[in-house]
């Protein structure tokens, strides 16, 4: 009992002498906050890695909670409650599609779905409450009908979700394409039939392990950098340290207690800073910057012990562990008399010659390559060989600038520039050191950009080329049986839609209301309209449109108007619908124009509509973009369920938002990354630069003042950051532009400032720490301060 209570003495002795010993080295600031940031961001990726997983769990929980079980034929014929159930999609201005179901009561106690506290009224819907906000300037609240309130949470996947329940005024009685709903969720799997889920997330979300190896490569990566960085901070102290307690007969055992004495209170402070970030976001749903992401609260309560608990106990074991294998480590070079070999320095120079060699091969060899295996070669070994010389390139050039900067202060006698170039020109491999994992990670992370940006390019592009495009041509195809009475209802009310009116407005209901009430006579001319059908042959090809329409309508899309009706071998060059039906059959089907009054036009419309693929086509002839949300809360007025609308590259568009909302997932972590990478570098050279800073004191005395401090910090810390995060993220997008086709959209200005802005903002952060604790130690060894 007396030896364990000795040990546990010993123990405590050992561990108060790493406390004291760690406040009382010269860079014992700067490692603490090093192990505290190591501490920090390994509990924050781990947690992540469990906060993704946990979404992912409780989606495909929500999910099967909310199944709607569609009754077989036969059985839905025999079910006593049902509800009738009809999907469709509908989008925002820019945005990926979501889910807008049409339901109304069938027979019996229809069902009603998850996260609905009543049937809606006829003409009522339910919206998401992410719905809601997303949608607010459009006007979403009133597109589809009366609001009646929002859906639960227990109704949705996520809190992010967008979701509409509409009930249409008349029902779905007689609806073609309608299905019957026998129940929801586990409850409704007892009946006959298959599941579906409600919404579109499952098909658009990647698998778990993509977004798991995001957040391990661009997070949890850099965050094992920054602790191997931190354990080593300050081992020049350590070293002696270690060997003067082994001369007096320390154990491995007491050189591990005394490590983690002096690591400890960092790794618990930053493991519990983490903890609590954690537990924010079990306390309330989180808002993630940047990707307008809402992060879930309940999901994470069910992992809750696991993320808010283990999780900081597991950054706080690592740290600990590597502390202790670092001081344990053997020291190559610590014992032996023989001298140690030249330095590597000399080597620099050639390698940083190679450097635009790397480049130019990167960015212009898969242009001269034969075939796709040769670009893709040329492109990843000019990668390969600039992120081998890239740092080798970067610290030449601050040795041959610490050199301009020597003979400069030498002729000006500037001491602080005298004693910064000089170290600058003589350590180039300590530059290269600390340039390399900021250089490599902007690289990595321009690449990551660029391959996403080849799956949400289909957006970006789709979205620049309808900027570019005659935004005053839509198409239009009306959902239900339709009368002529109401198509020509909807054209009379789009006919007075002003495309200012209600696209950006606060309150889009009261843009809508106005765009409507603006039609009245003596206006400027509104809004016309044709009847675009096709008309199919062998093998269903279509063979020719038919297009009606009225005079002004026809000039506005600049085709001849006939006295009866003409034909024409494919759209003219010049008219509206080329860029419309681009890529259709229609591109290149022959054209039968044909005149038709407002009355007429109508009849044929309503004659063709749900189950034809005719269309009607609204132009403005004032040139005027068309107001889209004004349009479709029209449809939703005259129409059963409202209408389809297209503009130009409008599928392109929708299609390709998902991959680009993905890609910024990519960017988020990426920048987090760069910026712990950043701090890693930073955090090793400003230690490196205390490790001299009692060898500079004195040089107070000889200059008269201080600034010689802040001179030599600013060359060892800031400029080497500074040029790694310009140079740096230049060179990483001229290697990603081959990828991109040369298409600025996938590494855009937003992405280029916001990398280069991360790693300066953390070099000046550092840099005034340097020079303040540097000034401080030489006041220390100089009493009475200037």
């Amino acid at each position: 009992m007396t030896a364990v209570k000795d040990a546990l003495v010993l123990a405590r002795r050992l561990l108060a002498v790493g406390r004291v010993a760690g406040r009382r080295t010269e860079a014992g600031g700067v490692r603490f906050v090093a192990l505290f940031l190591a501490a920090l961001v390994l509990a924050l990726g781990l947690g992540s890695l469990v906060a993704v997983h946990a979404v992912y769990a409780g989606k495909e929980e929500r999910r099967a909670g909310r199944a709607a079980w569609m009754a077989a034929e036969e059985g839905g014929a025999r079910a006593a409650d049902v509800t009738a159930w009809l999907v469709h999609s509908d989008t925002l201005d820019g945005e990926r599609s979501f889910p807008l179901v049409y339901m109304a009561p069938h027979r019996g106690d229809a069902p009603l779905p998850p996260g609905l506290d009543r049937w809606p009224e006829p003409g009522e819907v339910f919206l998401s409450p992410e719905l809601r906000r997303a949608g607010a300037d459009e006007g979403i609240d009133h597109r589809y009908g009366r609001l009646a309130g929002t859906i639960g949470e227990e109704g949705l996947d996520e809190p992010s979700e967008w979701l509409a329940y509409v009930r249409p005024r008349d029902g779905l009685a007689g609806e073609r394409d309608a299905e019957l709903v026998t129940g929801f969720g586990p409850a409704g799997a007892a009946r006959a039939g298959f599941d579906r889920d409600v919404g579109f997330g499952q098909g658009n979300d990647k698998d778990e392990w993509m977004f798991q190896a995001v957040v391990c490569g661009l997070l949890v990566l850099p965050a094992a950098v920054l602790l191997v960085v931190a354990a080593r901070t300050g081992a020049h102290t350590r070293d002696r340290r270690t060997a003067l307690v082994t001369a007096l007969g320390g154990r491995r055992r007491d050189r591990a207690l005394i490590a983690v004495g002096e690591a400890g209170p960092a790794a618990v402070l930053g493991a519990v800073a983490g903890a609590a970030v954690i537990g924010a976001a079990l306390v309330g749903d989180v808002r993630i910057p940047y990707t307008d992401y809402l992060l879930s609260s309940s999901y994470l309560r069910h992992f809750g012990w696991t993320a808010a608990g283990l999780v900081p106990l597991a950054a706080l074991l690592l740290v600990s562990a590597a502390v202790v294998v670092a001081d344990l480590a053997p020291r190559r070079g610590a014992s032996g008399t023989r001298p140690r070999g030249t330095s590597r320095g000399s080597w620099l120079p050639r390698l940083a010659v190679l450097c635009p060699v790397w480049i130019l091969l990167a960015a212009y060899g898969p242009g001269f390559a034969p075939d796709p295996v040769s670009r893709m070669a040329a492109s990843w070994t000019g990668i390969a060989g600039t992120v081998l010389t890239l740092p080798a390139a970067l610290a030449t050039v601050t040795a041959g600038a610490g050199r301009l900067l020597t003979r400069r202060a030498r002729a000006h006698d500037l001491p602080g520039t005298l004693v910064a170039g000089r170290r600058a020109s003589a350590h180039p491999g300590a530059t290269a050191r600390l340039v390399s994992g900021i250089s490599v990670a902007l690289i990595v992370l321009m690449q990551a950009v660029a391959w996403q940006g080849i799956f949400g390019g289909q957006a970006a592009e789709a979205g620049r080329a309808a900027d570019r495009m005659d935004r005053s041509v839509l198409s239009v195809a009306p959902r239900g049986d339709v009368s002529a009475a109401a198509v020509a209802s909807f054209l009379d009310g789009a006919d007075g839609a002003d495309g200012a009116d209600g696209t950006n407005s606060a309150d889009g209901a009261h843009g809508a209301d106005s765009a409507v009430g603006a039609a009245r006579p003596g206006r400027a001319p509104g809004t016309e309209a044709v009847l675009l059908a096709p008309r199919s042959g062998y093998r269903g090809a279509t063979t020719s449109v038919t297009l009606d329409g009225d005079c002004p309508a026809l000039i506005a899309l600049r085709l001849p108007c006939p006295a009866r009706e003409a034909r024409l071998d494919g759209f003219p060059t010049g008219s509206g619908l080329v860029e419309l039906f681009r890529w259709t059959p229609y591109e290149d089907a022959a054209l039968l124009i044909r005149r038709a009054d407002a009355g007429t036009l109508a009849e044929r419309a309503a004659a063709s509509a749900d189950g034809e693929e005719s269309r009607l086509v609204l132009v403005r002839p004032d040139g005027q973009p068309l107001s889209v949300p004004v349009l479709k809360r029209l449809s939703h007025e005259a129409f059963p369920r409202g209408a389809a609308f297209w503009g130009p590259q409008e599928g392109d568009l929708t299609a390709g938002a998902a991959n680009r909302d993905q890609g910024r997932w990519s960017v988020l972590f990426g920048l987090a990354g760069i910026a712990v990478l950043a701090a890693t570098a930073g955090l090793g050279a400003v230690a490196e630069f205390l490790r001299h800073g009692r060898a500079l004191a004195p040089l107070s005395v000889l200059t008269g003042g201080l600034r010689v401090f802040r001179t030599s910090a600013a060359w060892a810390v800031l400029a080497p950051l500074a040029l790694a995060g310009t140079a740096g993220t230049g060179v990483a997008a001229v290697l990603a532009a081959p990828i991109t086709g040369g298409d600025a959209s996938h590494i855009t200005a937003g992405v280029i400032l916001s990398a280069t802005g991360v790693v300066l903002a953390v070099s000046v952060l550092l840099w005034v720490w340097a020079s303040h604790v540097a000034v401080r130690q030489a006041r220390s060894w100089r009493p009475g301060g200037d």
